[in-house]
């Protein structure tokens, strides 16, 4: 391998001739750059091409391509978003665009509507799509009539790899390590979903396990040796057994983190039709387990100036920052595994793509807590009654995502140039929680140490649910391009229809297991360690007792199941002239937008429970059904190949999530909250105004500074009520909303200090105000106040180095978001507020050779830990830990 030329002499090779400057530069170089284009696209020649993308769009948007993902060492779409100019990751899921929760923003895959495998919300949660099945990520910032009209923050473009043009094969492994998770708890997780004994039961005793009940639907007769109570309570005791029982934790060391990921592809030329065919292969498989310590406290309403946030001495209970103070340690083992397979068939100028993606994500999650509440309605703690709440938490979570896909792009160049691209997309979101178990205790200490585990006697010692959602989307789109060329000038015409449908149905089932004794049960003397205490509801145990099952359904008119489906029928026209170094862009969209959501429960077995659930004012009352047309204006000033200048507008529109308007009850992962929907919620119409100044250098450096500013009519938001022991969050529509802001986003050489050397990053500051009415706020603290989930500042830096040879790569990556609002304060308590986390990573990668090259990355080298406050005092932490992992990739 000869090494004639530094790789910065490329770099500077590469972004000329994507900029088009001229083509001479790389002929002069041809032959040394075929012995070396492999590593080329390791150089900022990588970031240049995405610039150059990004430099042609006519309305603003930020492309993130497949190298510069690999350069970070993000794993996911989600977190290589996070380096996306004003864009924050939210609880490792939901990409926050300019300050801006995850419903002002929207994904795409390949221009398709996808379904999201999230319980809790519309939008997909962006983890679950690996990066390594991704060619670039496009996020649009400033709205053009051919997106959808549910533009706030921004639109994700996702778009996945597609049929090489030539042989390709590689396979990778990878291991890794996070020092803060050497040990953690397991158990053996049952199989299988709810028995159908339980399930037969529902029905046969119309949800009602109880013993009253059970005689009566059963028509029991008391018998010689047992009297009718007897024989009801062997029934429910029965039903009981039924259950997963045995949930013993250990505490074990985890395996490392490891994964494998392999793909094939090739393009052939076929003789029949003089057409070539190709096609792409991929599969990838990874395990991870984490084990973290996390807090979870409620702040006390009247808090002291100089309050204790420990619970060590009586005086500390008394002087307490605290009504209750939640300790865990949570384990979580998180399997995934994708398919990608694709067809492709291109001949002359037309191509037509098969993509066919199938991503599985499942999660086991296991916590013990302790549980104290210094003050409040439910007085105990270990230094002062020698008691505290234990829980024992079992969530195991199946999500899948199955999408068909069929693209087509067509140039008729006999018609003027005509061009015509098109997409039909079937997909498929599933959930299932097979396994969720809570089980609650209390344990007994003497002198601090522990003594013994009971059960006290009244219900829910022990509650079941099981979840299953199914989401269906149907969506397709055409869109039609002709280029006009005259004198001077360069206009395009587009007009396009984009069809969406969509339907969900979420059920759950949930049974208690109750202590109808009356009086308290030692479940563990202390001879056996506590962590067995789930383990007790043995079949000896249970016999002859009064711990009964119960179907926990609520009653009607309330629900906990939800049907809901949409549908959005849109079309467009835009235009795109150039006249000189002018770009004047624009268009109108209309769209139409229907949505129903309705409640409904397991315990409809008559007519008349139909008509209270199905009645037709229920029906309306959770239907939405608009339609409007948006608008959007975009201005250019092209200043030659050095700089230019835009200004856009834009009308737009968010709407409520399908299950936001749904009055059924819910826990939110992502706020530790039950959230309860409100019917009657409007959408939220926005007015999006940009100014952007961009600047290109010829080494390819660049730089920009953009203004943003975002008018919004009633938006909506969280509204919390509070006891001395939890919160309970529903929604409101505000009056009034804003968010301003300013982004600065740069790339610069740094060869004039040491060869190898360049820095990327952005900047962003913002601010946002909302308006809430007091009358619809509750006991909300600041009815006036900044958006929840925005950051006042995001910052993203890369201190990156390519060697000269071509064998080392790497960066240093830095990640940090301003506070934002996690959940407004209620009754004078201030608001919840997340604080800043400094990620600061290391990736480096070693090319031995054209073949192979091994990855090591180290990420949260600062050690930070997830921080929750209110007041000034910690109501939420949890351990993140720093993570190392190395990867080999050998391409055939």
């Amino acid at each position: 391998m000869t090494k004639q030329y530094k790789l910065q002499k490329l770099a500077v090779a590469v972004g000329l001739g994507l900029f088009s400057v001229t083509g001479q530069a790389l002929a002069e170089e041809e032959q040394a750059m075929e012995e070396v284009v492999a590593k080329a696209t390791r150089l900022q020649g990588s970031a240049a091409s995405v610039i150059a993308e990004r430099k042609n769009q006519a309305f603003v948007a930020d492309i993130l391509g497949s190298e510069q993902m690999s350069r970070t060492g993000d794993s996911d779409a989600a977190s290589a978003l996070r380096r996306v100019t004003g864009l924050t990751l939210v609880d490792g899921k939901f990409i926050y665009v300019r300050g801006l929760g995850e419903r002002y923003s929207s994904a795409r895959l390949n221009g398709a509507n996808i379904p999201s495998p999230d319980l809790t919300r519309n939008v997909v949660p962006l983890d679950i799509i690996p990066s390594s099945i991704i060619e670039s990520m496009a996020v649009q910032k400033a709205f053009s009539a051919n997106m959808p009209a549910a533009f706030g923050g921004g639109s994700i473009d996702i778009r996945t790899k597609s049929v090489p043009s030539e042989f390709t094969s590689s396979i990778e492994v990878g291991l890794g390590y996070n020092a803060s998770a050497d040990k953690g708890y397991t158990y053996d997780r049952p199989s299988g979903n709810i028995p159908k004994s339980l399930k037969d039961a529902i029905v046969q005793y119309r949800g009602n396990f109880s013993l009253d009940n059970i005689i009566k639907r059963d028509g029991i007769t008391a018998t010689e040796t047992q009297s009718v109570s007897q024989i009801a309570l062997k029934t429910n005791n029965d039903l009981l057994m039924a259950l997963p029982r045995d949930l013993e934790i250990k505490e074990e060391s985890l395996d490392p983190k490891y994964d494998v990921k392999a793909h094939i592809g090739n393009s052939f030329d076929e003789d029949f039709f003089g057409g070539t065919i190709g096609f792409l292969a991929a599969i990838a498989y990874s395990n991870e387990a984490d084990s973290a310590d996390k807090s979870t406290n409620i702040i006390n309403q009247n808090l002291a100036e100089n309050c204790s946030k420990t619970l060590a001495t009586a005086e500390d209970v008394a002087a307490s920052c605290y009504t209750v103070v939640k300790k865990s340690r949570v384990t979580t083992e998180t399997e995934r595994y994708n398919g990608v397979l694709n067809f492709g068939y291109k001949i002359g100028n037309h191509s037509l793509s098969f993509n066919n993606l199938y991503l599985v994500d499942n999660e086991d999650e296991v916590e013990v807590a302790e549980v104290q509440s210094p003050s409040g309605s439910n007085i105990y703690t270990i230094v002062n009654d020698g008691r505290a709440d234990r829980l024992h938490e079992f969530n195991y979570e199946e999500r899948t995502l199955l999408v068909n896909q069929v693209i087509g792009q067509h140039t008729f160049v006999d018609y003027w140039g005509l061009g015509l691209d098109w997409q039909y997309t079937e997909s498929e979101a599933n959930t299932e929680i097979p396994l969720d178990a809570s089980y609650r205790f209390f344990d007994t200490y003497e002198n601090g140490n522990y003594v013994s585990t009971s059960i006290t006697g009244d219900d829910n010692r022990a509650l079941y649910n099981y979840t299953d959602m199914e989401d269906h989307v149907k969506s397709y789109s055409g869109n039609l391009t002709l280029p006009i060329y005259g004198d001077g000038y360069e206009l395009e015409l587009k007009t396009g229809y984009d069809f969406s449908d969509r339907g969900r149905y979420y059920t759950t089932s949930s049974y208690t297991v109750d202590n109808n004794s009356g009086s308290s049960i030692v479940v563990n003397e202390g001879s056996a360690s506590p962590l067995n205490s789930a383990s007790y509801l043995t079949e000896e145990f249970i016999q002859g007792r009064r711990i009964l099952v119960d179907f926990n359904e609520p009653s009607a008119p309330d629900a906990d199941d939800y049907l809901a489906a949409q549908k959005i029928d849109a079309a467009y026209g835009s235009f795109d002239l150039i006249y000189g170094n002018l770009r004047f862009s624009g268009g109108l969209r209309y769209e139409e937008f229907k949505q129903s959501s309705i409640g409904t429960s397991s315990l409809i077995f008559t007519k008349e429970d139909l008509n209270i659930y199905y009645a037709p004012e229920k029906i309306e009352e959770g239907s939405i059904n608009e339609d409007d047309v948006y608008t959007s204006l975009a201005f250019t000033y092209l200043g030659g190949e050095r700089y230019q200048v835009r200004a856009s507008y834009g009308e737009t529109v968010v709407r409520p999530d399908l299950r936001e308007v749904v009055p059924v009850a819910y826990f939110d992962p992502l706020t530790d909250f039950r959230t309860f929907g409100r019917v009657g919620l409007k959408s939220s119409p926005m007015k999006n105004y940009d100014l952007r100044y961009e600047y290109y250098a010829d080494n390819g450096d660049n730089f920009s500074v953009a203004g943003f500013y975002k008018d919004i009519e009633s938006p909506i938001e969280t509204i919390l009520a509070a006891n001395d022991a939890s919160y309970t969050a529903s929604f409101v529509n505000g009056e009034t909303g804003e968010v301003k802001g300013v982004e600065v986003e740069w790339m610069h050489d740094l060869t004039y200090l040491a060869d190898g050397f360049f820095t990327s990053g952005n900047i962003t500051f913002s601010d946002s105000e909302v308006e809430i009415d007091p009358a619809l706020a509750g006991n909300l603290t600041n009815p006036t106040k900044r958006m929840t989930g925005h950051s006042e500042y995001v910052v993203n830096f890369q201190l990156n180095y390519d060697s000269a040879d071509g064998n080392h790569s790497g960066s240093i990556v830095y990640n940090v978001f301003g506070e934002r609002i996690v959940a407004s304060g209620v009754g004078g308590r201030e608001d919840a507020m997340e604080q800043p986390f400094h990620a600061l990573d290391l990736v480096y990668t070693y090319y031995p050779d054209f073949n192979s090259k091994v990855k090591l990355k180290v990420k949260n080298l600062l050690d930070e830990n997830q921080e929750v406050t209110q007041s000034g005092i910690a109501v939420r932490e949890k351990e993140v830990g720093t993570s190392i992992s190395l990867s080999y990739t050998y391409e055939f």
